[in-house]
């Protein structure tokens, strides 16, 4: 008896590994005329009406129309209005079959409180781009799990710096909706860990997933958690102590984020915070420390909370090759 189990085991795994790396939809790409909603998640947008307006003005730069949520600029303490207001505005634009884009005005804190509130009958049906960075993670875990693709990009609130210093942010958003290959070439890390023991080529494959590493591990234990085997995880972190890093990264790895995934692709650590008590190490090897020795590790990847914060595709096939000792590190997007 005991032949029949072991082989119903092994099938059962390699299914699992199948509808892990299962081809996720790909919304629409939007095209000039389309219409996208600008809508407040999380946190409040008080007195950043002209820096919503320039994001509007950029949009419709490139062809396209521009609906704002209704309660956008309403507050409720830390929030963009109530839970049920931000809910409301939400709702919207995913029921609404004329809107092809959900851009974020800004992240913060909230996404997570009305995660659960929302309904995405619709959205599966017709699919549209969801667009944000950091407390947005928090819709780009869940929609993950549903099978769709997102955009880990800009939000309205990136135009309080000057388009001229942005270049790269701007163009990479506009490539990623648009439909535009997408492709980054960089300069490798000193501490990049270029290793491939599990697999034999001088890239890696598979789907990109991730974001803020606080979230990420907010998610984790509910239905929006990340199914990382034989994904790239990206993560990313701003105003964090390194024992607070150190704290979540565990928490993933205990999760069985780190057992099988890929590789690891780490974005901007921002505004690091000083502890009294000095950890020790930089925050590259905090993070070496903790992942598996076996997988390739990119350091210094141009996404995150500073200006330089390149578009990624959540769910899509990428293949990453992590240079060191001088060579250049690639990340390609797959169609």
């Amino acid at each position: 008896m005991k032949k029949p189990i072991l082989f119903m085991t092994i099938l059962l795994m390699t299914f699992s590994s199948i509808i892990a790396q299962e081809k996720l939809k790909t919304p629409p790409y939007l095209q000039v005329g389309d219409t996208i909603a600008i809508v407040a998640p999380a946190g409040i947008l008080k007195d950043k009406q002209e820096i919503i307006e320039k994001a509007k003005q950029l949009a419709e730069s490139w062809g396209l129309k521009v609906v704002l949520g209704k309660n956008l600029f309403n507050q409720n303490n830390h929030f963009s209005g109530t839970d049920y207001e931000r809910c409301i505005d939400i709702q919207d634009a995913l029921d609404n079959k004329n809107i092809k884009a959900i851009w974020a005005a800004r992240g913060g804190y909230g996404s997570v409180r009305i995660l659960d509130k929302l309904d995405f009958t619709k959205f599966k049906r017709n699919p549209k781009w969801i667009i944000g960075y950091s407390d947005i993670t928090a819709f780009h875990n869940h929609i993950h799990t549903l099978g769709v693709e997102s955009i880990h990009g800009m939000m309205g609130t990136s135009l309080t710096d000057e388009l001229e210093d942005i270049i790269e942010t701007v163009s990479s958003l506009k490539k990623a909706i648009f439909g535009d290959d997408l492709s980054y070439t960089i300069a490798s890390s000193k501490y990049n860990r270029s290793v491939y023991s599990r697999i034999p080529f001088n890239a890696v494959e598979g789907q990109v997933i991730g974001g803020n590493l606080a979230i990420l591990s907010s998610m984790l234990g509910s239905q929006s958690q990340l199914n990382t085997e034989d994904k790239i995880l990206f993560i990313e972190e701003i105003g964090e102590y390194k024992y607070a890093i150190d704290r979540m990264l565990q928490s993933l790895k205990r999760a069985k984020y780190f057992t099988q995934v890929k590789a690891v692709i780490v974005g901007d650590m921002t505004k690091v915070k000083k502890n009294t008590t000095a950890w020790g190490s930089s925050i590259e090897q905090l993070i070496l420390d903790v992942l598996p020795k076996d997988i390739p590790v990119l350091f210094d990847f141009p996404a995150g909370h500073e200006l330089d914060n390149r578009a990624l595709i959540f769910g899509r096939k990428i293949e990453l090759t992590v240079g060191s000792d001088g060579q250049q590190s690639s990340i390609i997007f797959k169609k």
